[in-house]
C-alpha cells in the first residue's frame, strides 16, 4: 500500500478533505494531512484564496517541504488545487518520490526545476469548464507535462466545478469523484 502526503485546498482542512484521506486510509493507504493554515478554515474560496495570498505561495510551499521533514521517501504526494503547489514541488524536488496526484490544478514543471523526474508516475485531474483549472493555464501546464512525461495522465472530467471531490462542499461531484477515484487506485496500487 501506497504513503500518502495529502496537501488541502484553499478552504482549508475541511471535513471533505478529511473524508477523502480516510477513504484512502479505508483502502489500506498511510495518509497524512497536514494543514498548512494552522488550523484555519473558510467558507468562500474567495476568502481562502485571499489567506492564502497573504500567506505567500512560497511559503505555502515551504510549508509543505516542512511537513515532509522525517517522513519516509517513498510518498506519493496529493495536492487538491492550492495544495498542488507543494505537492508539485515535492514530487519532484524531494528524492525518492514514489508518484504524484494533482487534482483541480497543475503548475508547469519548469517552476520546480528543469522539468518532473524520471520515475516518477503522475495523473492530473481536473474539469474541463473549470474557470480556474481550464481558464488559468492549469490545463495547459498539464498537457505540456503529459506530452513530456513518460508517466504522466491527464483526465478531464466534464463540468465547471473546481473543487469537485470535496464532499462538504456544495461543488462536489460524486460521480465525477468515484472517477477520479478508481483512476488514482490505478497509480496507488502500482506505486504502493
Amino acid at each position: 500500500m501506497a504513503a500518502i502526503l495529502l496537501f488541502h485546498h484553499v478552504h482549508g482542512v475541511t471535513p471533505g478533505v478529511t473524508a477523502l484521506a480516510e477513504g484512502l486510509r479505508g483502502a489500506g493507504h498511510t495518509v497524512h494531512v497536514p494543514d498548512l493554515f494552522d488550523g484555519r478554515r473558510f467558507d468562500s474560496l474567495e476568502t481562502g484564496a485571499a489567506h492564502a495570498a497573504e500567506i505567500g505561495f512560497g511559503e505555502i510551499v515551504a510549508r509543505g517541504r516542512r511537513s515532509a521533514e522525517g517522513l519516509p521517501d517513498g510518498l506519493v504526494y496529493v495536492g487538491l488545487s492550492l495544495g498542488v503547489l507543494p505537492a508539485q514541488a515535492l514530487a519532484q524536488t524531494r528524492p525518492g518520490a514514489a508518484g504524484a496526484l494533482l487534482i483541480s490544478g497543475c503548475v508547469p514543471p519548469t517552476e520546480f526545476g528543469d522539468g518532473w523526474p524520471d520515475g516518477v508516475p503522475v495523473q492530473v485531474h481536473g474539469m474541463d469548464a473549470d474557470e480556474f483549472f481550464a481558464g488559468e493555464g492549469d490545463l495547459e501546464a498539464a498537457r505540456a507535462l503529459v506530452a513530456s512525461t513518460a508517466d504522466a495522465e491527464l483526465f478531464l472530467y466534464p463540468g465547471a466545478d473546481h473543487l469537485f471531490c470535496d464532499s462538504s462542499l456544495p461543488t462536489y461531484d460524486r460521480e465525477a469523484t468515484e472517477l477520479l477515484t478508481e483512476r488514482a487506485t490505478r497509480l496507488l496500487d502500482r506505486v504502493g
